[in-house]
């Protein structure tokens, strides 16, 4: 069974910074290009940033581009993103996923229905 855990959210003010994690177990990550997505209240999830599985390229929502870093250590089973000068839009749950479909080591989904696995979330709350 894979399980995705998230962790690194907190409250914030606006400018700070965050980083989160997302560690993976059950499965090794090595060969799954990776998401994490945010929902805000009432809104619908949204696409964050996507980072393949070789060369770690990545793809970035425009509301995020410059602000936001996505990195990944295979080794430890592990994709990070690093938030930067945070604002108060940014507040949500942010939840990392997994893309575990044969893809091109350049891979970098941006649609939900393209991930199989799912953590539950970690809130990310920033203050005015």
């Amino acid at each position: 069974q894979v399980q995705l855990v998230e962790s690194g959210g907190g409250l914030v003010q606006a400018g700070g910074s965050l980083r989160l994690s997302c560690v993976a177990s059950g499965r090794t990550l090595s060969r799954d290009a990776m998401g994490w997505f945010r929902q805000a209240p009432g809104k619908e999830r949204e696409f964050v940033v996507a980072i393949s599985w070789s060369v770690y390229n990545t793809y970035y929502a425009d509301s995020v581009k410059g602000r936001f870093t996505s990195s990944r250590d295979n080794a430890k089973n592990t994709v990070y993103l690093q938030m930067n000068s945070l604002k108060p839009e940014d507040t949500a749950v942010y939840y990392c996923a997994a893309h575990t479909r044969s893809s091109g080591r350049n891979y970098t989904p941006s649609g939900d229905y393209e991930y199989d696995y799912w953590g539950q979330g970690t809130q990310v709350t920033v203050s005015s």
